[in-house]
């Protein structure tokens, strides 16, 4: 008889808040939509408790917003909201590429070409979600290089705002081609170790991702899941 391996409570919880970030930040949850825990609970394949557990994680992110009478909502932000949060993350990613530059070992160089190279392949397949998982590694490595806990928590904490709408700002086929083309400077940067430079370049990097998402929303299609790409 086959050993029945249970999975530890805190594992569980952690794998459901996995799944359902995935779902919101590629817009299968549509922001400002209600989080139905039946159907979410139907579609994970798990009860309720975990799934309200996960459902707390995210909110503490800032992925989920919790209501009086409403319940669990997926975080809608206004066109003010967007500005400001950008300009402090662009402030963060700034800082943290400077920081980087200066500090950074071979072998975390070393990583990030690598994921580099990986999602280059990524947006050639034109796999938005891996290549967006991949980028979001890469900047986190960046931050990671510089050394600053301080830094590195605040930088989360603001990100995970924004990361729904950061996987949008690429829905424009030639804004994407642009950010890419980026990354390629910024590793290049990166091998410099052009501090100054690498600050100046992720500063433009999260603008061109703000003015992404701005136009997004000015055209009222910011609600929309991204359409299968070829």
């Amino acid at each position: 008889m086959a050993e029945v391996i249970s999975i530890p409570r805190q594992i569980l919880h952690q794998e459901v808040a996995t799944r359902l970030r995935q779902r919101i930040v590629e817009g299968h949850i549509a922001p400002g939509a209600k989080l139905n825990e039946r159907e979410l609970s139907a579609a994970l394949e798990v009860s309720r408790t975990p799934l309200r557990e996960a459902i707390k994680m995210l909110a503490a992110e800032g992925l989920v917003e919790l209501l009086p009478n409403r319940g669990a909502v997926a975080a809608q932000l206004n066109r003010q909201d967007v500005v400001d949060t950008f300009e402090v993350i662009a402030g963060l990613e700034g800082q943290s590429g400077e920081l980087a530059a200066q500090r950074i070992t071979a072998p975390e160089l070393a990583e990030i070409r690598a994921l580099h190279y990986e999602m280059l392949a990524a947006h050639t397949r034109r796999d938005l979600s891996t290549y967006y998982r991949l980028n979001a590694r890469i900047h986190e490595c960046i931050n990671v290089a510089a050394r600053n806990p301080v830094l590195t928590h605040t930088y989360r904490t603001v990100n995970a705002r924004l990361q729904a709408l950061r996987f949008r700002s690429n829905f424009d086929e030639r804004k994407w081609k642009r950010a890419v083309q980026e990354h390629e400077e910024m590793v290049a940067r990166l091998a410099a170790h052009d501090a100054l430079g690498l600050r100046a370049l992720l500063v433009t990097h999260l603008e061109h991702k703000r003015d992404a998402v701005l136009d997004l929303m000015q055209r009222g299609e910011l609600q929309s899941a991204p359409q299968a790409r070829a």
